[in-house]
């Protein structure tokens, strides 16, 4: 049986027809990032349930690596409201679409992808620092 992943890139791969081409795709999935970025923006400037406080991270020298995620901050107050949330998960579903185009256009199963990205972080643990 399929999972889910497999099943959305399966649907994606039915459904696109406009964007077929490598380069549209490509192009859409970038628009896609810029749009989140947007959304997310706008939680802060427009809405107001989000606010960003942002400042130095800092996280004490004699703290082991596993440790120091207690000391930093995602600088974010507040919580999404609804509205929002909506938003920014309809743009985020946008770029999990392209991102299943793109690998479907290049025939690589998007589970695979997550397999071995999952395998790669969790051998390499805390030396996965990006």
């Amino acid at each position: 049986m399929k999972n889910d992943v497999d099943q959305f890139q399966g649907k994606v791969s039915e459904l696109l027809i406009r964007h077929r081409s490598i380069m549209d795709s490509l192009t859409k999935f970038h628009e896609s990032t810029a749009r989140i970025n947007r959304a997310i923006a706008k939680t802060v400037t427009s809405c107001g349930c989000l606010s960003v406080c942002a400042s130095k991270q800092n996280c004490p020298p004699e703290v082991d690596l596993k440790d120091c995620q207690k000391y930093m901050d995602s600088h974010l107050q507040g919580e999404l409201c609804e509205q929002c949330r909506e938003a920014v998960e309809e743009e985020l579903g946008n770029h999990l679409f392209y991102l299943a185009a793109i690998c479907d256009l290049l025939d690589i199963e998007l589970t695979d992808v997550f397999g071995k990205e999952f395998k790669r972080i969790s051998t390499l643990g805390f030396f996965n620092l990006s």
